[in-house]
């Protein structure tokens, strides 16, 4: 589905002299926006695929255009927790109830509950918990966090790499600078057979953000320490707190915050006739100088 491979070219250079000159310029350079995407990119927003195009505005305009397409045609916030509900029951992906010690949100990962064959779905599962993690994210921090808890995992529960290629590509693509961190929790050797396979698609500034973490290993118990609460921390992550994931509790937190996503990006809401709610979106107006790559 994608052809790519990492560029490390993208993170050599460093020409972030006069930042708010550079937003200025992207923004310029991308045109007037409408509708969503006007809220999509705000200051904050141009200046992380500013970074993560080493502030070059050429580049950066290339890569916010393709997510602008990207967003219109994937629709990211219109995605609704009933929709992707079954994806969640075993708790293979959800938001955690505490953040780190940075602010962080949170999201707690568990391959090895992984309870669904359809790739799309599960993909559309994890990209709504992203969207939601970020929308709950404190006034001035812009990153999650990831924890990936390696218990139980094996190459038969594991998704396939071509799914990991699909999210290491809308992470990278279209959520630019949003993870801070991706802990892995204590892989198994044979996880290292999988990872060689798709550490590949990442690029340099991403990779620096995986840590492998080992319990017994006194640099990783520290590093744990540091960026996180013992006393919220689950105790499978090496901390004091017991993780239960209760699937109908965290749907009835999930609704509520459908209506907030709602809100936020100006979606109107209406029932179907099973009282579940859905979108409906009139299209988002033309802007006035279209978006091309």
């Amino acid at each position: 589905m994608y052809l790519w491979k990492r560029n490390p070219q993208n993170h050599q250079v460093d020409d972030s002299e006069n930042p708010d000159a550079k937003v200025t310029e992207l923004r310029a350079a991308i045109g007037p926006l409408s509708g969503r995407s006007s809220i999509f990119c705000s200051d904050a927003c141009l200046r992380r695929y500013l970074k993560a195009r080493n502030w070059n505005v050429d580049k950066a305009k290339k890569m916010l255009e393709g997510t602008l397409k990207w967003r219109a045609t994937y629709k990211p916030e219109e995605i609704c927790w009933h929709e992707i509900a079954h994806e969640g029951e075993t708790g293979k992906v959800f938001k955690a109830n505490f953040h780190d010690r940075l602010g962080r949100t949170v999201l707690i990962l568990t391959p090895a509950k992984q309870n669904s064959d359809d790739a799309e779905n599960s993909v559309r599962h994890l990209v709504y918990l992203m969207e939601n993690a970020i929308l709950n994210l404190p006034e001035g921090q812009e990153q999650m966090s990831w924890l990936i808890d390696f218990t139980g995992w094996s190459l038969t529960t594991n998704v396939s790499v071509r799914t990991a290629r699909d999210v290491i590509n809308i992470l990278q693509s279209h959520y630019p600078e949003r993870l801070g961190i991706a802990i892995l929790y204590s892989p198994p050797r044979i996880f290292e057979a999988f990872w060689k396979a798709v550490k590949y698609f990442l690029d340099p500034l991403t990779f620096q953000k995986v840590k492998f973490v080992y319990p017994k290993n006194k640099d990783s118990v520290e590093l744990m320490r540091s960026l996180f609460d013992v006393e919220n921390l689950p105790s499978e992550f090496g901390g004091k707190a017991t993780l239960v994931y209760d699937h109908e509790e965290f749907s009835r937190q999930m609704g509520e915050e459908d209506v907030k996503t709602a809100k936020f990006w100006g979606i109107d809401k209406s029932h179907t006739a099973n009282g579940r709610s859905r979108a409906e979106v009139a299209p988002e107006p033309v802007a006035a100088s279209p978006i091309s790559s």
